[in-house]
């Protein structure tokens, strides 16, 4: 049998093919100023669209669905909002946001509209699993769905996770995802403040700040859970993109020395991805001993 011939069409990328339908409608000019990236999260497809492609949105999500068979697109409408980072999003072409990502083995079920699931954080994800060592005891204060205490749990086989999160939509799917991923015998979720809800006191190998614009604020909460020996923190924060680890390090440092940490190694810092013009998000891994 000879193999299937592909056209011209078929090769090119999705973007462009989007593309060739808008310039029908639309024109050239307006249709090479379409953006070409997109986040794909399972059935659920998130694009950029600046305001002036209002006018095409419907024949544009369309387009999206045929070309990557996804069941709906959804566009930014604007930025992350408030403590609980609640997103704001437009459905431009079918209804279901609710739909299932698939990353190293890890499954995570969310719904696309009502909580984050930012690709440029996979490699954060996927280095928690490895960073963490069997049998850890771990605290995540931001666990959200589980981004850092499922893999914890599942590559990284810790003996125990406390996954705090107060965002109720997050929650429910945070619970969902650890009986999907077969963790439920060692992930502990607790609802709640992290501020307020009682945390192991003492017991923690490794703690996750995994908060933004910056997770510093919460240091001191995150010392408390430390072993007396020591143990990690891994802080994120957002920071001035010309200077970003030097001063997400700082700000760290800082923290540690107010309430009296003992830094047992240098800290580390890793940027992470862009966050918006001028700004880096960055991660700083410090190994710490608490004050006593």
């Amino acid at each position: 049998m000879l193999p299937a011939r592909h056209t011209r069409s078929e090769r090119r990328p999705p973007a462009e093919r989007v593309r060739d339908r808008l310039r029908a409608v639309a024109g050239p000019t307006l249709a090479e100023r379409m953006p070409a990236g997109y986040q794909r999260l399972g059935r659920v497809l998130l694009v950029r669209l600046p305001e002036m492609f209002r006018p095409y949105f419907a024949l544009i999500g369309r387009a999206w669905q045929d070309e990557l068979g996804v069941a709906t697109v959804l566009v930014p409408s604007g930025p992350v909002s408030g403590e609980l980072r609640i997103p704001q999003v437009e459905r431009i072409a079918g209804n279901e946001t609710e739909t299932e990502v698939t990353e190293h083995g890890v499954r995570w079920r969310l719904d696309a509209a009502q909580v984050m699931f930012a690709a440029g954080n996979r490699t954060e994800r996927v280095r928690a699993g490895r960073m963490v060592r069997p049998g850890e005891t771990v605290v995540d204060l931001f666990a959200g769905i589980g981004y850092f205490s499922i893999p914890a749990a599942l590559p990284g086989r810790a003996g125990r996770v406390v996954a705090v999160e107060k965002n109720p939509v997050a929650l429910r799917y945070l619970r969902e995802n650890v009986t999907l991923n077969g963790v439920a015998d060692r992930v502990e979720v607790v609802a709640g403040d992290n501020r307020t809800v009682p945390l192991p006191r003492r017991r923690a190998d490794r703690v996750f700040l995994g908060y933004l614009p910056s997770a510093v604020p919460w240091v001191p909460r995150a010392v408390e859970t430390v072993r007396p020996l020591g143990g990690w923190l891994h802080v994120h924060v957002v920071a001035d993109a010309r200077r970003a680890r030097e001063d997400a390090t700082r700000s760290v440092d800082r923290a540690l020395q107010d309430v009296g940490a003992r830094q047992l190694e240098a800290l580390r810092a890793r940027e992470v991805k862009p966050y918006g013009p001028g700004r880096t998000h960055v991660v700083v891994d410090a190994h710490i001993a608490p004050a006593g």
